[in-house]
């Protein structure tokens, strides 16, 4: 059953549903990160919200505050004598309502701050679990359960004139590639990010370009095409099931052996990292980042690249790509089999600093003064490099970065390149396509 619509909750409910989803996440791992922390601040450190403003209420650890108060009131070893000396006030709706904004608009679940840590807390999987909770205050941000809702219902994150299985077709006639759809005995399964096809259409045909040349059998299928999981943006893990058993009922349905995830951290780490758990048993496919893929083809000696006339060029490392998932040596796999300079960022692979877009916050509208305010961590680095090419391999982050060059001007990034797509690169130059889009 779906919750009822958040501007339905008082604020006894609201408390209520905080502390029952709290209740339920809560387990013997959740206890020992609560209970590790040693208040060292090395996670604000790690985190560019706090290196973009220095305001101590950006420390990630601090964000999950509220439910570090109700375990050590309710659950701790001391919560008897913490209720009985009032060291621990019971969470108010008002708290979780001034916390929404440390939750969801100031923090990517980028997890570098989990990478940083020396307790070895995992800050970003407490944040995640109090975003769960806020979800069952009513307390998501609008935008993201606007979009879950619908795309729990529908497969598509958003109503639009044409559904997005009219326009990946469209896409494929204006870009001259074939466009398989409903296929099946395949190997392997597409999904393509909603924002490709809406901002980058050359993505998609990029995408199916290079399938086409790898001579694989692969489909697209109609009713999972999205692969963003606006239910794990949003903080419902009943919707973020349903979302992924979209894709899985389908891949399963098709025979595919490999379920593609193209460029779109968040979809690998939902898919890659969290569908069995929801699914109830081990995936009976593999899932695979179209640079994983394509770089395994590389060095099977399947695929071979031109040479690239690029100067230079940079790498975004998408965070939940390199850091959560290890996808780091892959894309510069790619890069290197086409004879590419690179130029490397001060911070880059696993200690990469988010575009700042992650974790459904580019689609936040209240997250955007802050979230400019922190992007300019990394367009600096960006600029310090030189490079003449931005690349990345997430479309969350090219997103984020045209957003901020249209906001900042054109001097956004000191005179740096825009961003750029690492699969478009790749299909221009397969063997003979030097001049495909």
């Amino acid at each position: 059953m779906n919750p009822p619509d958040p501007q339905e909750r008082t604020p006894a409910e609201r408390v209520a549903g905080a502390m029952a989803s709290f209740s339920r996440d809560l387990g013997a791992m959740s206890a020992f990160r609560l209970e590790s922390c040693i208040h060292c601040g090395m996670c604000a450190d790690a985190c560019h919200y706090y290196i973009a403003t220095e305001d101590p209420q950006y420390t990630p650890i601090w964000k999950v505050e509220p439910f570090k108060q109700a375990y050590k009131r309710e659950a701790g070893a001391f919560a008897p004598l913490a209720r009985l000396l009032g060291f621990k006030r019971a969470v108010t709706a008002e708290q979780l309502t001034q916390w929404q904004h440390l939750l969801f608009d100031s923090c990517n679940l980028c997890g570098r701050c989990s990478l940083i840590c020396p307790m070895g807390i995992d800050v970003a999987e407490l944040i995640e679990q109090a975003r769960h909770a806020m979800f069952e205050a009513g307390l998501a941000p609008p935008e993201l359960y606007a979009k879950a809702a619908h795309q729990q219902l529908t497969g598509q994150p958003e109503a639009s004139v044409e559904p997005y299985r009219d326009q990946l077709i469209a896409i494929g006639a204006r870009f001259g590639v074939t466009i398989p759809l409903d296929a099946t005995g395949v190997d392997v399964m597409l999904c393509v990010p909603r924002t490709d096809i809406v901002q980058y259409p050359a993505a998609v045909a990029a995408l199916a370009r290079v399938m086409t040349h790898l001579a694989v059998s692969y489909t697209f299928r109609s009713d999972a095409l999205v692969a963003e999981n606006y239910g794990h943006y949003a903080g419902s893990r009943e919707w973020q099931r349903d979302i992924s058993l979209r894709l899985i009922d389908q891949a399963i349905a098709c025979g595919a052996k490999t379920l593609l995830i193209p460029e779109c951290g968040h979809a690998y780490s939902v898919l890659r990292w969290e569908a069995a758990d929801l699914y109830g048993a081990p995936l009976p496919f593999e899932v695979l980042a179209v640079t994983e893929y394509l770089a395994k083809e590389v060095e099977a000696g399947r695929l071979a690249l031109e040479a690239a006339t690029l100067e230079s060029a940079t790498f975004q490392d998408p965070c939940q790509l390199s850091r959560k998932g290890g996808v780091q040596h892959a894309p510069r796999t790619l890069l290197h089999a086409m004879g590419i300079e690179l130029k490397e960022m001060q911070d880059h692979g696993a200690f990469s600093f988010c575009c700042g877009g992650g974790g459904g916050v580019v689609d936040i509208a209240s997250a955007a003064p802050l979230r400019y305010r922190t992007v300019e961590t990394k367009l600096r680095e960006i600029a310090a490099t030189g490079a003449a090419t931005l690349l990345t391999s997430c479309s969350d982050c090219r997103r984020t970065f045209d957003d901020a060059s249209r906001h900042f001007g054109e001097h956004s990034l000191d005179g740096g390149p825009p961003a750029a797509s690492l699969l478009e690169l790749v299909a221009q130059h397969l063997p003979n396509t030097a001049s495909a889009p």
